[in-house]
């Protein structure tokens, strides 16, 4: 018998924002950074770094687990003035980017200063990122062959 975890609403809720955070461009996220009307000070608790972490895969998504390779990854932790702490992890060498997500990841956690990034910025990269998403299937879809079988038969007796 395999015990399930128990997440929190708060948990997953977390997990979307980094998620969002996490797949933003690189460009977006410092211009939404940079038009903020304040940003909180904030000193690293885990200056930006890189490193590599190991990808597995599943054929079909089913199939046994295989080491699929290496790939870099930059993360990074920060602690607000007011006493949050936020983290990041960023495919690639971008350090700015793992940084700025680590102290949106904390600002999203303090209550007085949810409200400055939450629609402004991860709404924002959110709807963007659905965007992208939404025009790839699209494009995808336009280059779709459907493959139908035509059976005719004559019947003759």
């Amino acid at each position: 018998m395999q015990i399930e975890p128990v997440v929190e609403p708060q948990q997953c809720e977390r997990r979307q924002w980094l998620s969002v955070l996490a797949k933003a461009h690189a460009a977006e996220l410092a211009a939404a950074w940079a038009a903020l009307p304040m940003r909180p000070r904030y000193q690293a608790l885990r200056a930006p770094e890189l490193g590599l972490v190991l990808v597995r895969g599943r054929m079909g998504g089913l199939g046994d687990a295989f080491n699929l390779g290496e790939m870099t990854v930059t993360r990074a932790a920060v602690r607000l003035e007011s006493g949050e702490t936020g983290l990041a992890y960023v495919a690639g060498r971008d350090r700015r980017h793992a940084e700025i997500a680590a102290a949106i990841d904390a600002m999203m956690q303090s209550d007085t200063l949810r409200p400055l990034v939450e629609a402004p910025v991860v709404d924002r990269l959110r709807s963007a990122q659905d965007e992208r998403r939404t025009l790839a299937a699209r494009k995808a879809a336009a280059t779709t062959v459907d493959f139908f079988t035509l059976v005719t038969g004559r019947g003759g007796a």
